[in-house]
């Protein structure tokens, strides 16, 4: 299928629904900014459309995947084999390229256009030579797991609530990239952990299983909240060895707080 006519003052998730949509099977997307790399994350169905390569810039890619929703929204499209993510440094045009269509993505102002070209010969070229570049890429180093897995884990893990409590305070976030941009991921699992007072061993080592962080992160992370008061510990004797740290929440303000306040006072704190 081909793409009609040019799109005019369209944003960039209704260009690129409109490229996934005309799209058979294949849709290259060359050279995205951060931008159009977040909406095409955000618009992407792992269940249905073409298989959709990702040529960009090292440092875009980096950008993107430091926010955890976006990371590991990717991780589930490229386990799902509907998304593959390539290293690519030029100064090419943002292009959506199929072996029937080409489209340059262009931004005026505040709206976007899709230009498109009928050219066939240019069209056929242009496919063959991203092909190419797709064959000789480098992957993207995309370590973050995808997000239905870490769900699935961790409801396994530590039951519905603690999962429930992790989405819920996933979702009230923009972006969730720590540093005081949102909250990552490790201190949003301390402290949903807190909330439903698990201990710190169960936690940290499914982080560590399921490949979000190290225990020596989730240990770290826990004396920073600690120490800001987001959280206490208790001391949970067992049979053997060293007692387990049981998480409580330490903060009053936090304590019946739903998820939405849960992360808006943590951020607070944490900004300071």
């Amino acid at each position: 299928m081909t793409m009609e006519g040019n799109l005019l003052e369209r944003t960039v998730a209704d260009v690129l629904d409109e490229a996934l949509a005309a799209a058979d099977e294949e849709l290259f997307v060359v050279n995205p900014s951060t931008d159009t790399l977040t909406e095409l994350l955000d618009v992407l169905d792992a269940d249905d459309g073409p298989t959709v390569t990702v040529l960009a810039k090292p440092a875009v890619l980096k950008d993107v995947t430091e926010d955890f929703k976006l990371a590991s929204t990717a991780a589930d499209l490229r386990d799902a084999g509907r998304l593959s993510v390539l290293e690519y440094e030029s100064n090419d045009n943002t292009l959506l390229v199929t072996p029937d269509s080409v489209v340059a993505v262009v931004a005026a102002g505040d709206h976007v256009a899709g230009l498109v070209t009928d050219d066939a010969t240019f069209i056929e070229g242009a496919y063959a030579q991203y092909r190419d570049v797709a064959d000789e890429a480098e992957p993207f180093g995309l370590r973050t797991p995808g997000i239905n897995r870490v769900r699935d884990s961790l409801r396994s893990s530590l039951g519905d609530r603690t999962a429930e409590d992790f989405d819920g305070v996933l979702a009230s976030l923009e972006t969730a990239r720590g540093d005081g941009d949102g909250l990552d991921e490790v201190t949003i699992s301390l402290l949903v952990a807190a909330k439903n007072e698990e201990l710190l061993y169960d936690i940290s080592k499914w982080g560590e299983d399921v490949g979000i962080a190290s225990k020596a992160t989730f240990s770290r992370t826990k004396t920073r909240l600690e120490d800001k008061g987001l959280i206490d510990t208790e001391k949970v004797p067992i049979d053997v060895g060293r007692p387990r740290l049981r998480l409580k929440l330490g903060d009053d303000r936090l304590k019946g707080a739903s998820n939405d306040e849960l992360a808006s006072v943590a951020q607070s704190v944490l900004a300071k």
